[in-house]
């Protein structure tokens, strides 16, 4: 059809500003063109020799990609008023890492960030990356009010000027792309640690670890971590005092469903990438140096920060295994070798998997469930009750424990005061030095999960918890001198405990003496005891959110822990039980 010279053929004109180029041009489109079909012609009109296959439109207005080019600007909801982005997919993030370093990042901002967080996990080499998440960098401003939702901080994306790591924003690279990148997910550029001049950082999944670059993984970048951070990024650390600012430091994390550019991020934007969901499988030191290097940074800051309360005693022994942590870490011992048979620790490795230890001695030869039996002290707690423990005579057999008051009346035949089932139990442990203890709470930690003691794995938890017990015990003798080490309290004691301490002398020599307990552990068995401590606090894997129950004026905070998953790997909806037993 046409009309005063003018052939009217339900075409319009679209709007599309290329990001890359800083320019705007006009296509002439109509409502059934294709995506793909509209990024073809833009391409032309644009006649710049150039890689652009990584670019994607961008709708700013409804705050979405448009992605899946065989669908058309109708079903999309484009008209000619709208203002598309042409703009690459991968774009740098900075990501501040549980060690605290900070590191630039390609990745894909179109994708769900849980596919961002999977690329970045396997590009530096990090296993069973659904551990992670990305979280906003919340400003102390942030704890003191509650936030439906955080859209961005300042620490996210600071004022320019304020940057302290070099990104390459030229806008022509070597390698045909507009960006100046090498192609790579990751840049060179670190804050305050070592640059890397081979374009890219290693991951266990490159040829790095082939080529002969790398002996171990523990020679990895991100395997170790320096003793301490920047003064700027230490100062930045949110230190919550009470059980609602912990709650609102769930605030910060990004949807796992959403693309990144979707939640308000930008290109050279900040987020911080942390382990969110504190199951943490398979930790294996030949696979797993960055991993539980990461962790155990992540650990130590939770406790420095007072996230994760603790006791005295404990924060002593969280000093003692850093201290030795980092004396192994300047002495270059990780504690691995490339001359182990292969095969040999492939087999084992299977077999503790799938038996969880090894059996030797009796328990090779279990015919029957064992059972447990033992006058214990035990206390079910009531609301305004006076009453203490109670000294009553129990038996723990499969995972439910019988209470009775007395060995006679269970040895008659009588019927027991209490029986409780600890399958979905929360298990708290305590602090007695006694193998009968190591039993029991061995016991009822499988009994949590829906296990017996006759599974395989009984023998291994009763020593795991035995050798922790041996570390808190008052060394014989302090194995360095306190003055062949250079101790900063403030590196190893959290404020609280400081600040009681302060005045008392003999704070260093303490830290001294608890470090004469694991002075024998080599560097990943330092960390791996100070993950094994981090998890059996009380609050450990714990998280708080402000709740409002209907009806009610008045927020209140939830807790709610990681339940462990069942043999299908559903998680374990039962609420949780409490149960304290002494000695």
């Amino acid at each position: 059809m046409i009309a005063d010279g003018v052939k009217i053929d339900g075409s319009w004109e679209l709007h599309i500003y290329v990001t890359d180029l800083k320019i705007e041009r006009k296509l002439r489109v109509k409502g059934d063109t294709h995506i793909g079909g509209v990024m073809l012609n833009l391409v032309e009109l644009l006649n710049v020799p150039t890689d652009w296959s990584d670019h994607a439109l961008w709708w700013p207005e409804r705050n979405t990609w448009l992605t899946r080019t065989k669908s058309t600007l109708d079903q999309c909801g484009v008209t000619a008023d709208a203002l598309l982005h042409f703009t690459p997919m991968h774009k740098t993030l900075r990501v501040q890492f549980p060690d605290l370093r900070i590191l630039d990042v390609r990745t894909d901002f179109s994708v769900k960030t849980f596919a961002s967080v999977v690329k970045v996990c396997k590009e530096l080499g990090i296993r069973h990356p659904e551990e992670l998440s990305f979280c906003r960098p919340l400003i102390h401003e942030h704890l003191k009010r509650n936030h439906r939702a955080i859209v961005c901080s300042p620490r996210q994306r600071p004022k320019e000027g304020t940057d302290s790591i070099n990104l390459n924003k030229s806008k022509a690279g070597e390698n045909g792309t507009l960006d100046g990148s090498s192609g790579s997910p990751l840049n060179t550029s670190w804050n305050h640690t070592t640059s890397f001049n081979n374009g890219s950082l290693p991951g266990l999944n490159t040829s790095f670890m082939s080529d002969g670059s790398v002996s171990s993984p523990h020679e990895l970048p991100l395997a170790q971590s320096p003793n301490k951070p920047a003064n700027e990024i230490r100062a930045a650390l949110l230190r919550p005092k009470t059980l609602v600012e912990r709650a609102r430091l769930n605030a910060g994390w990004l949807d796992s469903s959403l693309s990144l550019m979707e939640q308000d991020v930008r290109e050279f934007d900040m987020l911080q990438l942390r382990f969110k969901f504190y199951s943490f499988y398979d930790l294996n030191p030949k696979k797993d140096a960055v991993r539980i290097n990461q962790i155990y940074e992540q650990a130590r800051w939770s406790i420095l920060t007072e996230e994760v309360d603790c006791t005295e005693e404990e924060m002593m022994l969280f000093a003692g295994l850093q201290l030795q942590v980092n004396l192994q870490a300047n002495s270059g011992n990780y504690g691995y070798t490339r001359d182990e048979d292969d095969v040999d620790s492939a087999l084992t490795e299977l077999q503790v998997t799938l038996e969880g230890s090894t059996l030797t001695g009796e328990s090779a030869s279990i015919t029957q469930v064992p059972e447990l039996q033992n006058y214990l002290r035990f206390l079910k707690p009531k609301r305004f009750t006076l009453k203490g423990f109670k000294r009553m005579f129990i038996t723990f057999k499969e995972t439910r424990m019988c209470v009775y008051k007395s060995r006679e009346d269970y040895q008659g035949g009588g019927s027991p005061q209490y029986v409780i089932s600890l399958k979905g139990a929360e298990v708290t442990p305590d602090v007695l030095l006694e193998d009968q203890y190591a039993q029991w709470m061995a016991g009822c930690r499988l009994a949590a999960k829906g296990k017996t003691m006759a599974d395989a794995s009984y023998e291994a938890e009763v020593k795991s918890i035995q050798e922790f017990l041996q570390l808190q015990r008052p060394a014989p003798a302090a194995a360095v001198s306190p003055s062949q080490v250079d101790i900063n309290t403030e590196d190893y004691i959290a404020p609280r405990f400081l600040k009681k301490l302060k005045g008392k002398p003999g704070t260093v020599q303490r830290i001294v003496e608890a470090h004469g307990n694991v002075k024998d552990l080599t560097l990943v068995d330092a960390k791996l005891n100070f993950i094994k401590a981090w998890q059996a606090l009380p609050d450990f894997g714990v998280h708080l959110f402000v709740v409002r129950f209907s009806g009610s004026k008045k927020r209140r905070t939830a807790r709610s822990g990681v339940q462990p998953a069942d043999a299908n790997g559903a998680l374990d909806g039962r609420p949780h039980q409490d149960l304290a037993l002494q000695h």
